[in-house]
């Protein structure tokens, strides 16, 4: 059958009455109901149907009560009956390479079923998600949700709708797109202040049979986390010192150093985020674009940026902390002080660097710097709320 639209009709026995029952028409002995087959008409058809469109059933006579659309896999595709009972339309498109049996009844007890099946996507888009489930499930008042795309993701409004945030406080928050450090599109839910502690969050990306303009979604997405402590971590670049607080009491104050001022190791400024504590590392800066500047094994090392800016244990520049920057663009300390602030950090712990001799802010996909947006300015990022997003 050619895709377009199937009219279905429902064969129906005619109900009889027993001897002198009611159901008998002027005693003639005719069945008393001659209603007509019901008939329905679905927007998809046959088995090499394009994904990426809702489901559409009409009915030709009467109203529907009720449709039901669903896979082999036992997952339906919620919908809603027009006002006038005529059609139903799902809320989300069918999904790539899938077998839908479509099941309708209408007001009269009537039912017609249907069914079609979707070709498999040609290119698949996937997802990368921060924070993900392997973390403990506790994170900093700073920590952002990030979505990065395999795929470019040119229609961004789309793939935005089907994107749900769920906080047990009602934070409000936007969605906002820009660069990934690697290049790919990437899209990030900030609140407009910082998350309360205590905050629980459920993340739902309902992405399956979702177009994202290269590549279809062919599942759907989900994460959930908790915030933890109100910590945060501000290193001033004037005093060499590191000042950590917790529910805005200062716990300790760290002698550090930073990176060196007028150059390519000089260390990022403003607002920052700890992305992952990764402990003992190689760190070789040619990796970074330093040529031969060092090549070692550092303890401690908690990342603040994708470019390589680090907090860790510097023990080999111990004579310049507090007095000096001169580490490659990382904050070090004692192999002590180091030890405790490790132990006590979450990821999402937020870190500010103020203070002159800075190589200024990074980009916002090199980390999460979109704490140092106004929230006007985050907001202008969504391809739903802002300005509009080009792929």
């Amino acid at each position: 059958m050619a895709v377009g639209a199937a009219l279905l009709a429902a064969a129906l026995t005619a109900c009889s009455s027993g001897s002198g029952g009611s159901g008998d028409s002027g005693g003639d002995g005719k069945g008393a109901t001659d209603k007509k087959p019901m008939a329905i008409s679905v927007n998809l058809a046959g088995d090499q149907v394009k994904a990426g469109e809702p489901v559409k059933v009409s009915l030709a006579e009467g109203k529907l009560a009720q449709v039901k659309v669903t896979d082999t896999k036992g997952g339906e595709l919620a919908g809603k009956i027009a006002d006038d009972g005529k059609s139903w339309t799902s809320e989300r498109n069918a999904a790539p390479g899938t077998e839908y049996k479509v099941e309708a009844q209408n007001t009269e007890s009537q039912s017609a079923n249907a069914q079609f099946k979707t070709t498999a996507a040609d290119k698949v888009n996937k997802v990368t998600i921060v924070p993900g489930k392997a973390i403990g499930g506790i994170v900093g008042v700073a920590q952002p949700i990030s979505l990065v795309f395999d795929n470019p993701v040119k229609n961004k409004a789309a793939v935005e709708k089907q994107l749900k945030v769920t906080t047990s406080n009602n934070t409000e928050g936007s969605w906002g797109w820009f660069k990934d450090h690697t290049g790919n599109d990437r899209v990030d839910w900030r609140p407009k202040e910082y998350w309360k502690s205590g905050t629980e969050v459920k993340v739902q990306m309902d992405l399956n049979g979702v177009d994202s303009g290269s590549g279809y979604f062919v599942r759907d997405y989900n994460t959930e986390f908790k915030i933890g402590k109100d910590r945060r971590l501000t290193v001033d670049l004037d005093t060499k010192k590191m000042t950590v607080t917790e529910d805005g009491r200062t716990l300790r104050t760290i002698p550090v150093s930073a990176g060196t001022p007028g150059g390519k190791k000089a260390s990022w400024s403003g607002k920052m985020v700890l992305m992952t504590k990764e402990g003992t590392i190689r760190m070789d800066s040619q990796t970074v674009g330093l040529d031969n500047a060092y090549d070692k094994m550092v303890d401690y090392s908690m990342r603040v940026t994708w470019s390589g800016m680090y907090i860790h244990a510097a023990p080999w520049n111990a004579g310049n902390f507090g007095r000096a920057n001169a580490s490659s663009g990382c904050v070090g300390m004692s192999d002590a002080d180091a030890k405790v602030l490790f132990g006590e950090s979450q990821i999402g712990d937020l870190v500010e660097v103020t203070g002159s001799g800075s190589k200024g802010q990074a980009e916002i996909g090199n980390g999460y710097g979109q704490w140092n947006l106004s929230w006007d300015q985050w907001k202008a990022k969504s391809a739903l709320t802002g300005a509009p997003q080009n792929g």
